[in-house]
């Protein structure tokens, strides 16, 4: 599996939506795990690096 390559403050999509409806999430953190936050509602979310890879369907580079 390849790698994805994302930096702080990219936006990205998800495969599937926050329960308030929306697929764009920020990166606002990055290590071993992934804290993102929801552009629509500001929820904060730290999902372990693999998971997050596994979720992420696409990067929006600022």
């Amino acid at each position: 599996m390849e790698r994805k390559v994302f930096n702080l403050g990219d936006r990205v999509k998800m495969k599937k939506p926050h329960p308030c409806g929306s697929y764009h999430w920020r990166v606002v953190r990055m290590g071993a795990d992934i804290k993102i936050k929801c552009e629509q509602c500001g929820r904060l979310v730290m999902l372990p690096r693999l998971e997050f890879e596994k979720r992420l369907q696409k990067i929006e580079t600022i």
